[in-house]
């Protein structure tokens, strides 16, 4: 990965600091790497919903937030909320430091094109409804089983020199059902971005780094920090692409 062309942006999401399942050293380094004039955080910045329930803030995450609030001194830097940081949209003009939180953005691409910067969970129909709430909350301790259990499978197969692999990936891409909601979120989007006149839309949520043209629309995922370490960047001319670190 190129990390020194210098970027003129580069989107991130879903890091979750304060769960033990962010990928702090990766992300330390990929943060002390990378170059761009621009720094797009974009939700589940801050893992919320674990912090309510249990405590975990380990000296790596201290390290992680301290980088980026120096990275804001000499760029801009931009923190849009996610599902898990819920807890700052309810907070009116908030900032970081010099890093300002918004609910959502409007991002303006060199060739002028509007792109809508938002975490998604909007997007999800099962964050509208308290049942549906519920349900994704009972995701999240299933996904915690998931990463545990991947750590377990990753460590023999390194054992045997062997590349780290996935689970959730895995069993995201054979289930029907996991296929067809990361279909209805993407289409729920460019529904939105057609009617709202966006070019496109960059966004995270469900953890599942992409790029793809709908309907004339661009759909962008950053990914996430917790199992593939991915970022969205723009080049210099405008052109967006998926890099893993």
């Amino acid at each position: 990965m190129e990390t020194n062309t210098g970027y003129r942006s580069v989107f991130i999401s879903d890091l979750h600091l304060g769960s033990k399942h962010c990928n702090s050293d990766k992300l330390l380094s990929f943060l002390d790497n990378i170059k761009t004039e621009k720094l797009y955080l974009v939700g589940d910045i801050v893992d919320g919903w674990r912090l309510q329930k249990k405590w975990y803030w380990p000296h790596k995450h201290n390290k992680i937030v301290k980088r980026l609030i120096k990275i804001s001194k000499d760029i801009e830097v931009i923190y849009i909320t996610g599902n898990h940081d819920e807890f700052l949209r309810s907070i009116p003009n908030v900032s970081i430091g010099n890093v300002p939180v918004y609910n959502r953005y409007d991002h303006i691409g060199v060739d002028g094109k509007k792109y809508l910067v938002t975490h998604g969970d909007m997007f999800d129909h099962l964050m509208r409804t308290r049942s549906g709430r519920w349900v994704m909350r009972m995701g999240d301790v299933a996904y915690d089983g998931l990463i545990y259990l991947n750590r377990f499978v990753n460590g023999i197969r390194k054992m045997f020199n062997m590349q780290p692999w996935s689970l959730a990936k895995y069993l995201k891409r054979k289930a029907k059902v996991a296929a067809s909601y990361i279909g209805d979120f993407e289409i729920e989007m460019i529904r939105y971005c057609v009617k709202q006149g966006y070019d496109g839309i960059i966004a995270g949520h469900i953890h599942s780094a992409k790029i793809r043209e709908i309907d004339g629309v661009i759909y962008m995922n950053d990914g996430d920090w917790c199992e593939s370490c991915t970022a969205l960047v723009e080049s210099q001319t405008g052109d967006f692409s998926i890099i893993q670190y």
